[in-house]
């Protein structure tokens, strides 16, 4: 008989990212010989950068394949001071930066550094995942605040204001946002940060993974940007996947308060220890070359967001509104909630259709219980104008199928 395996208490009720579980049924699928289109993913179908690719190839000739610091290269903080103070203007020292194994460690390392039993993080909806399961980690509870579509799906002041208590230690503000698109302007970051001033038990953790994907033409602002006042409670972390197109790299960054910058820094030494030398240095090239690559690329992205949108809108049942930042379209399916698929099966939630679309028309996409919103599903359209066509026409079909 094989024991059970004796499990903590904090895996109760933690499993594994959705995103990780929909690339995986995706690939078991594609390896059965099924042609899946993947709209699920986090991935961009850009390269990274040629001279980012020659700046690591460099770099391994040169034999820079040994540990680095745990809290980076003094090379690439300097490359992440700058451009922080390139495109928010904000100045950190290099005690104040830490690079992380990708932006999702800068996230958790912070939680796990600051967070207690009882705690509670604001954490607005829709969201990106691997929020709640991460405080939930740290061994605190999320508290969810449901942001309209009439409101762009954007934070309220007074919905904020309302979810304030005792317990609260963080606010997660992430902007543009994943899976929504929403972009928070000045005003409305101005509007959050009013309020924020009259609590200064509670800090900020600014996520900007996609702040260079934004279809207005400048980074999208932080809150530490827009109200110098909340700096000092502020970790604003970012990374160079989105941006650049560095996915598999994982290079991610944090600024913020020294002394939080020295816990992080202390449980990365003693987890993951630091990120990779060879991506460390292809961080460089990226942040300290030429950063026209960012505007084409979001350009080439607002015109395959605007074609999309199109082709989804024609579709039975289904209808969104083109996001103002990020690669991905939050499509409602309220139209198809209740409706019959060809094999008897009643589709009752998102995920119902999100396993609908896999199997019945090899189209993976991402439902909208996991984000915290419903009934809806998000799409990339971070894809080769031809898989776009394709995917919407299978869209169409499966939407017409249902009764």
């Amino acid at each position: 008989m094989t024991a059970a395996p004796l499990l903590s208490p904090r895996m109760s009720g933690i499993t594994a990212s959705p995103a990780s579980v929909l690339r995986r049924r995706a690939r078991e699928l594609r390896a059965a010989g099924r042609d899946i289109i993947e709209l699920s993913s986090g991935n961009l179908d850009f390269p990274t950068p040629d001279h980012v690719i020659a700046a690591a190839h460099a770099a391994a000739l040169r034999g820079e394949t040994r540990y680095t610091d745990v809290d980076g290269t003094p090379e690439l903080k300097r490359a992440v001071q700058a451009a922080l103070l390139r495109d928010h203007h904000l100045d950190y020292g290099p005690d104040e930066i830490v690079i992380t194994n990708g932006s999702t460690q800068a996230l958790f390392n912070a939680l796990l550094a600051t967070l207690a039993p009882d705690d509670e993080v604001i954490i607005p909806a829709p969201y990106w995942a691997p929020y709640l399961d991460q405080v939930r980690l740290a061994g605190a509870a999320p508290v969810v605040v449901p942001c309209a579509q009439n409101n762009g799906f954007k934070l309220r002041a007074e919905d904020l204001q309302a979810a304030i208590s005792a317990r609260t230690r963080w606010i997660i503000v992430n902007n543009p946002v994943n899976p929504s698109g929403a972009l928070y302007s000045r005003d409305n970051l101005s509007e959050i940060a009013t309020v924020l001033l009259r609590h200064p038990e509670i800090r900020v953790l600014a996520d900007g993974l996609y702040e260079h994907i934004v279809f207005n033409g400048s980074p999208a602002p932080t809150l530490a940007e827009i109200e110098p006042r909340l700096k000092p409670r502020t970790l604003t972390v970012s990374g160079l996947a989105k941006s650049y197109a560095m996915m598999g790299w994982r290079i991610g960054y944090a600024a913020g308060p020294a002394a939080l910058i020295r816990a992080m820094i202390t449980i990365q030494s003693q987890t993951t220890s630091g990120a990779s030398s060879i991506s460390q240095a292809a961080a460089i090239a990226a942040l300290d070359g030429a950063q026209d690559v960012l505007l084409a690329r979001a350009a080439i992205l607002r015109a395959k967001r605007d074609r999309f949108a199109e082709l989804v809108n024609e579709c039975a049942g289904l209808s969104c509104t083109p996001p103002e930042g990020t690669f991905y379209l939050l499509v409602a399916c309220a139209g198809i909630i209740g409706k019959r698929a060809p094999d008897g099966r009643v589709i009752r939630t998102d995920r119902d259709f999100s396993a609908y679309l896999l199997e019945a028309a090899d189209v993976a996409v991402f439902p909208g219980e996991d984000l915290g919103l419903s009934p809806y599903i998000r799409l990339s359209f971070a894809n080769p104008s031809s898989t776009i066509e394709e995917a919407a026409r299978r869209l169409k079909r499966a939407c017409a199928a249902l009764q």
